[in-house]
């Protein structure tokens, strides 16, 4: 083996970062700071892990599923403070810095809930799916997790390789509202 070392150092792109957010009166579709998105999953004997998740962490809690949760932030996080929390959460959970691997987009608007209803099934009315609450669904043909942030207000969380893709489809969705 070699001692070789690389100066080669990849310089970490925003994937939207190019996109401006689309508005009109009726929609607005905006990409969001690639903060921190750290994916929590559950041992099967957790017990109150959710609550001792909102007390540990420093960012939104997102459930994923039952068992996992998606920890969200604005800004990054340095990795003493992601290596901190997943110790803390041992041995009731683990966790997977998904921060390079996930994007955000934000839809609001009093289309908002018609833009998504394009493309998922998943009844999005206030009452079915109430503020705060996520789902793990499909967009078209992508995968993404989707959060009601407020009354028409979503976030739509998405793999970093199918974040442009999603980028275009929401934008042409929303077409008929601009």
């Amino acid at each position: 083996m070699s001692d070789f070392k690389s100066g080669f150092r990849p310089a970490l792109r925003p994937v939207l970062g190019a996109k401006r957010a689309i508005a009109s009166t009726a929609i607005k579709l905006s990409p969001l700071p690639e903060g921190a998105i750290i994916h929590v999953l559950a041992a099967p004997d957790a017990t109150d892990l959710e609550a001792r998740l909102r007390h540990l962490a420093k960012g939104d809690i997102r459930a994923v599923s039952p068992g996992q949760w998606f920890i969200v932030g604005e800004q990054p996080l340095p990795h003493a403070d992601v290596k901190a929390l997943l110790t803390a959460l041992e041995p009731q959970a683990t966790g997977v810095d998904q921060s390079q691997g996930r994007v955000r987009i934000r839809i609001e608007g009093k289309m908002a809930e018609r833009v998504l209803a394009k493309g998922t099934a998943v009844d999005l009315s206030l009452v079915a799916f109430p503020v705060g609450h996520s789902v793990a669904t499909l967009i078209g043909h992508i995968a993404a997790h989707l959060t009601r942030l407020d009354g028409r207000v979503f976030e739509v969380i998405v793999l970093r390789g199918f974040a442009e893709s999603l980028w275009d489809d929401l934008a042409r969705m929303s077409l008929e509202f601009q």
